[in-house]
């Protein structure tokens, strides 16, 4: 999720207009996806947060050009996409790494799983107040995202930046009570993702996400610190396109993954949206159900 993008307009449609509209569009497919038929005829609902970025109509035109008819239905938060999959309401998602999917799984008891990947992004710390990280002054307050696995990911940016210790020394499952305070520069607050931004005169810095960025004024370039993206250990901040097990082995949806990571305007709005930051991958499905389930035992184990 993500880094988990963009020249974007502002997409922060109320959460109780966009459900409704989930059903509609959810009732409008004929067939469903998940329930064969010809590809040509089916409506393929994908829930996003972001459907203003640039690759959507260019991923809508691309599928329609292979005979699949999409509905792209965009939410306003993070909460929404995975359970109205879960429901059957959408046929697939894709706004989530695999961290964040692992731990809505194991939180829920239920069984999604990704069947195509699409990049990874930098998560980055911005301020209003400073240029730079070593302007931030002893005391301070720094915002962070209080979902767990988007948390524990600023939370190592924040100790990359030399802002934050933790005692475990970091992992995706660190959370505020993981802080050393006697050792760390700055306090911490936790807030909703979509708040971090509106935060900024509040704070000293906020980790914000990237679909948040620009439609809080910010460009990628603002960023005073973030993390690399580059790192193998990045593999399960992959995001993805995710259904229910049920429906993995879906050719139309395979078909869409190919689309998606193929086609050259689809990549380039994925790039564009991402303010050049976002960096590709098509990382094979079975690497991902590998990092999926390692991430889920973790978070297990890490809930007890």
């Amino acid at each position: 999720m993500s880094r988990q993008q963009l020249s974007r307009p502002t997409k922060l449609i109320a959460a109780l207009s966009a459900v409704p509209l989930v059903f509609a569009l959810a009732a409008c497919a004929t067939p469903a996806a998940g329930e064969g038929g010809d590809a040509a005829n089916e409506v393929v609902t994908i829930g996003v947060v972001g459907k203003g970025d640039p690759q959507w109509p260019a991923f809508e035109e691309a599928a329609a050009d292979e005979g699949i008819e999409i509905e792209i239905v965009d939410f306003s938060d993070y909460a929404q996409p995975n359970p109205a999959t879960t429901e059957g309401e959408l046929d697939l998602n894709q706004f989530q790494h695999i961290v964040y999917l692992a731990d809505y799984n194991v939180s829920s008891g239920e069984d999604l799983v990704p069947v195509g990947a699409t990049a990874i992004y930098p998560l980055g710390l911005y301020s209003t107040k400073y240029d730079s990280v070593k302007d931030i002054t002893e005391g301070d307050t720094v915002a962070v995202p209080n979902d767990a696995s988007n948390q524990a990911r600023a939370l190592l940016v924040l100790q990359s930046a030399g802002l934050i210790e933790l005692k475990s020394g970091g992992t995706i499952f660190s959370d505020l009570a993981d802080i050393d305070e006697a050792k760390s520069k700055v306090k911490v607050t936790a807030l909703e993702a979509s708040l971090t931004p509106t935060s900024l005169p509040d704070v000293a810095a906020a980790v914000i996400n990237n679909d948040f960025v620009e439609p809080a004024g910010l460009s990628f370039e603002d960023a005073i610190a973030q993390d690399d993206p580059t790192d193998p250990n990045a593999l399960p901040y992959v995001n993805i396109f995710a259904t229910r097990a049920e429906d993995k082995d879906n050719a139309t949806f395979k078909k869409l993954v190919e689309i998606f990571q193929t086609d050259p305007e689809v990549q380039a709005g994925l790039i564009e949206a991402s303010g050049n930051t976002a960096i590709a991958v098509t990382t094979p499905v079975a690497d991902l159900e590998k990092s999926l389930a390692k991430v889920e035992a973790d978070t297990k184990a890490a809930k007890g």
